[in-house]
């Protein structure tokens, strides 16, 4: 089965092979001297408490994507590793400003994703597999909840220039602690990025609740990340059914999280049953521990989300995509075969 993956962060997919390839290619001392005590550093532990525990886990990822050589090779890695679990299509999504800890400034470090998701896609695309299964990749640059202004700017105005069609930079997110740092403070970050016509999503309704939601649909989010919690306010589901909001749902990480605390009432099946066109997506499947196929897997077993109805999430995905109207047709046909 092919999937697509909209949700997916660069720093959240660092596995423990990618991870020792990483430090080996820039001369890095891991902090763990066995496979099994590396991965424990990677994952999220069993005792997460909320988001702000989960968001801990990025620190030792973060230390191997600080060089050009190390961004660009984990770009690779991660997408090849996608690739290998059945995604055809995903958009990749990181935060410039985290990546300039050592020499290199966020233009660099938008250069670099840029290398490493070029030289894969050129990789892929000449070799034998590449006729019968297509592969497409993009990138979505992340503003950051409790940054610097200037950063935030800063990172918009990188979205602005480095922006294409597909095959590169297609789109802005605002991520990071969304409970200490509301959505609605970041109002004119986004105004900024309507005026120079950037797309946006906007992670919403997941450590905070609908009304988070409702600010990023009023900045302009034409897709919101997690979503999760649109349920507490019923007029909020009307509003995302009639304007056909994607909602980008990543069932392990919102239970790791605690964003839904008793996953019974996990609402996907209802946000379908509304009309609203739900996408699935990992978050971050190293420290998960998950795989695309392993979140259909879930919510086919727990909610009795049967294949049809996967069908429709894949093509929801399609059309909720950062991409040409020429790429998601291919997509669709995918789907529809």
């Amino acid at each position: 089965m092919n999937y697509i993956d909209l949700h997916l962060h660069l720093d959240g997919a660092i596995t423990v092979d990618i991870a020792k390839k990483l430090a080996k290619l820039q001369d890095i001392s891991l902090p763990a001297s066995t496979d099994e005590k590396l991965e424990k550093l990677l994952t999220v532990p069993a005792d997460c408490t909320d988001l702000n525990d989960f968001l801990k886990c990025f620190e030792l990822p973060l230390t191997l994507l600080q060089t050009p050589e190390g961004l660009s090779e984990a770009v690779f890695l991660v997408l090849e590793e996608q690739q290998k679990n059945g995604v055809i299509y995903c958009e990749l999504r990181y935060a410039p400003q985290l990546h300039t800890k050592k020499d290199m400034t966020q233009e660099d470090a938008v250069k670099a994703a840029l290398d490493g998701l070029n030289r894969y896609l050129t990789a892929y695309n000449t070799s034998e597999p590449a006729a019968s299964t297509p592969f497409y990749a993009n990138l979505i640059l992340c503003c950051m909840r409790g940054a610097n202004d200037a950063k935030n700017r800063e990172t918009v105005k990188l979205a602005e220039k480095y922006i294409v069609p597909t095959g590169g930079v297609v789109a802005i997110d605002l991520a990071g602690a969304e409970a200490l740092f509301p959505t609605a403070d970041y109002r004119d970050i986004f105004a900024e990025a309507k005026n120079k016509n950037i797309p946006f999503t906007i992670h919403a309704g997941e450590a905070d609740g609908a009304d988070s939601i409702k600010k990023a649909l009023e900045f302009g989010a034409s897709r919101i990340g997690h979503g999760v919690r649109a349920y507490e306010d019923p007029e909020l589901i009307e509003l995302l059914t009639k304007k056909h909001i994607p909602l980008e749902m990543c069932p392990t990480s919102n239970r790791q999280t605690h964003a839904v605390e008793d996953m019974s009432n996990y609402p996907i099946k209802k946000y379908l049953d509304a009309k609203i066109p739900v996408t699935l997506n990992t978050d971050d499947p190293a420290i998960e521990g998950t795989t695309i196929k392993n979140e259909f897997e879930y919510v086919k077993n727990q909610y009795n989300i049967a294949d049809e109805l996967q069908k429709t999430i894949l093509l929801n995905s399609v059309d909720a995509a950062f991409t040409t109207d020429e790429i998601k047709q291919n997509l669709r046909k995918m789907f529809l075969s």
